[in-house]
């Protein structure tokens, strides 16, 4: 997933809202006790191990604070960083760098959180064909940019919403009538309203993935909450006839097992949902 953050209007609004929220009629504290014309050098610094993300978003940040803050960057968006790893400099007005310090730590703290969750399952699966995916389970408002940090560590992103994919879950199966119903009349909508829609359906038993292959009209089929075996059964019953996806209670512990069953796809929401942020500080170099 690229993002040209500088021209995302989505996500220049939340960088404005953020700085509104923070700052609103002036950082007092700085303020009150340093010189407004004063420069000073900041350094990010790492404090724990893992994928560094964000330093793309820091450079939309600082342009929108103070055009004269200059960053020196010293390493890139996914890369493998360790406790004491200086990640860049900012250089200019004491005032813009502090007022830049909280909204840069928020942001980077937990897309590098996301980046390091995710780089650690990725490597888990490694050695299968199978890949990586998010969930929409993301921070109202973040969701662009958490999916951004998911790909920044090596995961592949699911669709972005509701809005580009036919995904039919449990409670639509159950509101529509069934399985044969649901398919069906998604089909319809899909040819009437948006042909390059993907069809997607979640399966709860190995009855309901049988219904689905016989339908013949989905792209792709999620297993949700099998067990490794039902998975590897499932996987067999569709035999590569469309895309399969494992998903539910999947986690660092027994991802391995579901991705040896030679389903295409896992998609895990603590990605984004249960994430423990990367320890980072901004500080001025005396």
């Amino acid at each position: 997933m690229f993002i040209d953050f500088a021209s995302n209007y989505e996500i220049k609004q939340l960088l404005a809202y953020s700085l509104n929220e923070d700052i609103r009629d002036g950082d007092h504290s700085s303020m009150s006790c340093i010189a407004s014309e004063k420069i000073d050098t900041a350094m990010l610094l790492v404090k724990g191990d893992g994928i560094i993300a964000g330093i793309a978003l820091v450079q939309t940040i600082i342009e929108m604070v103070d055009t004269n803050l200059r960053m020196e960057t010293l390493m890139k968006d996914g890369d493998i960083v360790k406790r004491g790893d200086i990640v860049f400099h900012l250089k200019g007005r004491t005032h813009s760098i502090l007022k830049s310090e909280r909204l840069i730590l928020n942001f980077m703290q937990r897309l590098s959180g996301i980046a390091t969750i995710t780089n650690t399952y990725v490597r888990a699966i490694s050695d299968t064909g199978c890949k990586l995916l998010d969930t929409r389970k993301t921070t109202p408002g973040l969701r662009l940019l958490e999916k951004w940090a998911v790909f920044m560590g090596g995961g592949k992103n699911h669709r972005i919403g509701l809005y580009d994919m036919i995904m039919l879950k449990d409670n639509h199966i159950d509101a529509a009538g069934g399985i044969a119903k649901a398919l069906s009349m998604a089909n319809d909508y899909r040819k009437r309203v948006n042909p390059i829609l993907k069809i997607e359906v979640e399966t709860r038993t190995i009855d309901e993935v049988k219904q689905v292959l016989k339908e013949g009209i989905a792209d792709r089929i999620m297993f949700d909450n099998f067990t490794p075996e039902k998975t590897r059964e499932a996987v067999e019953i569709i035999a590569n006839t469309m895309e399969t996806e494992a998903s539910g209670g999947i986690t660092l512990a027994n991802i391995l097992d579901y991705a040896q069953t030679g389903v295409n796809y896992i998609s895990v929401g603590a990605l984004t949902h249960s994430v423990k942020a990367l320890d980072l500080s901004l500080k001025i170099i005396k």
